[in-house]
């Protein structure tokens, strides 16, 4: 028997939360139960939040803090850069069932394990690239939204993402405590690749969160041509530092 056949059990009343606040029906609350209880049962998950209420909180309701964006949930093509153990993509793919989602992962052994959640929870409109972000060329300017959690400086997320962005979408980036420094240069390299900050929110997914934001940058120009740069530049020489 799956995990989604055995039902979701005792994590039915913490995911109840998460589909009152986002709108998601049974089925949808069934296949978020079933990537927690693949995290639950693996012991080689790449990830250290595995426990299923911990995870429901860190893994599941900060990915779909998104939800709350406008261009998120308008969006029909959606590619997370450096996707790790599946976050922020597959929950985002079980609440928007009608975009495709491409997980954008380099390392071989994470990429399975993408896809073992994907086969487990059913989900057809996910794609796993097992790539660098700076290597996809399929990938380029065909994205609406490009979503990035825990990934690098933000200087470096913005060169990862801009290339991906069609003209007029946007890079949704998780970060926690806000850092003037670091939002100063990405300012800079925002101007370089074509993006502009459209705003940074609060958000509190749960309740134990503090100083968390979502920076959304706009791809207001075309990114120019010398981007992306050969893989590694982008964090061996950031832009605007």
């Amino acid at each position: 028997m799956s995990s989604r056949q055995a039902g979701n059990g005792g994590l039915e009343p913490l995911l109840g939360g998460l589909a009152a606040r986002h709108g998601l029906s049974g089925g949808q609350v069934e296949q978020l139960g079933s990537i927690v209880r693949v995290l639950a049962a693996d012991d080689l998950a790449p990830t250290t939040v595995r426990e299923p209420a911990l995870a429901i909180d860190v893994h599941l309701a900060d990915s779909l803090a998104a939800l709350d964006l406008d261009v998120v949930r308008a969006a029909r093509r959606i590619a997370d850069i450096g996707a790790g153990a599946g976050f922020p993509g597959l929950p985002l793919a079980v609440a928007l069932p009608t975009a495709q989602v491409r997980l954008v992962e380099s390392q071989a052994r994470k990429c399975g394990f993408i896809e073992s959640l994907a086969e487990e929870s059913e989900l057809a409109n996910v794609e796993v690239v097992c790539a660098r972000a700076e290597q996809w060329p399929q990938g380029l300017c065909a994205n609406d939204v490009v979503v990035a959690r825990a990934v690098a400086a933000q200087p470096v997320v913005l060169e990862y993402a801009a290339p991906l962005l069609a003209l007029g979408g946007a890079l949704v980036d998780w970060r926690g405590r806000r850092d003037p420094a670091e939002e100063r240069a990405a300012g800079a390299a925002a101007r370089l690749l074509g993006l502009e900050l459209e705003s940074i929110q609060r958000v509190e997914p749960y309740e134990a969160v503090r100083n968390h934001h979502l920076h959304v940058y706009l791809k207001v120009e075309e990114t120019p041509e010398r981007f992306p740069r050969r893989a590694g530049m982008a964090r061996k020489k950031p832009l605007a530092t």
